[in-house]
């Protein structure tokens, strides 16, 4: 373990809660609580304490109690940094938690930096970088197939998948070498056909990584969906229906809307990013027309797109829209939703329903937002329409940029490896091309680091862990 100064942070979101947790972590964690904290039953010490227990006790400033709080205590190297570590549960109040740091400052602790306990925790070989970086996006998930993810990536699936990657490659490589140790004798250790079997293996499994990111990055972040369509549709309606907020502003005046909205929306453990446009139309506004621009731009984005028409306002403008719109959800999943219903009778949504663009390959739902009718079969058609797979317990789906990058880094460095395989070039180029890809693998679980790739990582992390 290396020594380092001791550190202290509020580990509990800002603001006013019923309680608070101060967490403090290095060398002299006990010694500088100990200063400041006074059990409850006299002549017991925190440093003689018995790890993962808890005392009850008074944090005073001079003569004076600044609150009663419960101490938790927990020794290295068996803490979550790997340091001895204590958290100091005290009342939610704002006052007290800066008055608890303020005291633990002036005896010699430093505020934490953003991340720097899980950073240490990584240092002190608690954890690999990808197991840490799995730490914000526990912090951070919003939906059961995010928490998921994340939870099977702290626990270590991703790294090692990592790990046998590597090791293959380094015995992969070491035959190689060891070729080349003998350069003079013309001897081959490692057996072309089967290095080339190994190379086409590895190459697979790291492309199968690399194609699981759009997976894992739908989950982590939310499926976009774009909702699109003319001028007073009903569209941000619909978007403030679905959020259960008032988030975009609703208005009979065409062209409100003339910039991009977006908000996250939990639907059955999914998470849509939903995206709430400028309505498109003919228009001669030049703020507007940029508005318009961008839904462009958002459609190219989406995963799925949600066209919505105002059946009570027909137009020759809909043979315009649906020119913008269709050629651009060839790839995508096109759901055709007609609002307003209240106003229709039934023959004239089944003529709608029949009539309408029938050559459009797209879901055809009819609803109202205004008065909240048939959203829920929005809502099972955009589950069908994510069509996300089962994910087992075995399975590895990269969620991380980072992550991806290095991935397809490594793929491109096997690729060049296996191709110079069977073009038969020599031995020391291939080493090259194969450590390239032990390096690329090694930087995403850390065993080969800078400073920049940690600072990259931590700093987004929040203050206290």
């Amino acid at each position: 373990m290396i020594e380092r100064n001791t550190i202290c942070a509020i580990s509990t979101p800002p603001g006013v809660g019923g309680v608070a947790v101060v967490r403090i972590s290095g060398k002299e964690a006990f010694s500088i609580v100990e200063k400041i904290f006074a059990p409850a039953k006299k002549g017991l010490h925190l440093s003689e304490q018995q790890p993962y227990t808890l005392t009850y006790g008074k944090i005073f400033r001079e003569e004076n109690i600044l609150d009663e709080v419960i101490v938790g205590i927990f020794r290295a190297p068996n803490s979550f940094t790997g340091e001895d570590t204590v958290e100091i549960t005290c009342h939610g109040s704002t006052y007290i938690q800066q008055e608890i740091l303020k005291l633990l400052i002036e005896q010699g602790c430093t505020l934490a930096a953003p991340g720097e306990f899980t950073q240490r925790a990584f240092l002190n070989a608690k954890m690999d970088l990808s197991q840490a970086e799995a730490v914000a996006d526990l912090i951070s998930s919003a939906s059961a197939a995010s928490h998921r993810l994340a939870i099977r990536q702290m626990r270590g699936g991703f790294s090692k998948e990592l790990l046998n990657l590597r090791a293959k490659l380094l015995d992969f490589v070491s035959l190689i070498e060891l070729e080349l140790d003998f350069g003079e004798e013309d001897v081959e250790f490692a057996d072309r056909t089967q290095l080339l079997e190994l190379s086409s293996k590895i190459k697979e499994i790291i492309h199968k990584l690399v194609n699981s990111f759009s997976l894992g990055n739908a989950i982590k972040n939310g499926i976009p969906v774009v909702i699109v369509g003319e001028t007073n549709a009903g569209k941000s309606t619909l978007l403030n229906h679905l959020l259960n907020e008032d988030k975009a502003i609703v208005s009979d005046i065409h062209g409100t809307t003339r910039d991009v909205i977006e908000d996250v929306i939990n639907i059955n453990g999914i998470s849509f990013r939903f995206i709430d446009t400028a309505g498109i139309r003919n228009t001669g506004d030049e703020i507007e027309s940029l508005g318009i621009k961008r839904t462009f731009q958002k459609i190219d984005q989406a995963s799925i797109v949600i066209w919505m028409i105002d059946t009570t306002h027909f137009n020759t403008e809909i043979e315009y829209i649906a020119d913008k719109i269709v050629p651009r959800t060839k790839k995508k999943k096109l759901i055709i939703v007609f609002n307003k219903i209240d106003k229709l009778n039934e023959e004239e949504q089944s003529v709608l329903e029949e009539e309408f663009l029938p050559h459009i390959p797209a879901e055809r739902i009819f609803l109202s937002a205004k008065f909240k009718r048939n959203t829920e079969v929005l809502e099972k058609a955009l589950l069908k329409a994510a069509n996300l797979p089962d994910i087992t317990e075995d399975d590895v789906v990269v969620t991380n940029m980072r992550h991806y990058e290095a991935l397809s880094k490594a793929l491109g460095a096997i690729e060049r490896a296996e191709e110079g395989l069977k073009d038969g070039i020599p031995a020391d180029l291939v080493s090259q091309d194969i450590r390239e890809c032990m390096h690329y693998l090694g930087e995403i679980t850390g065993e080969i680091s800078t400073d920049e790739i940690l600072g990259n990582v931590f700093k987004n992390f929040c203050i206290g862990k």
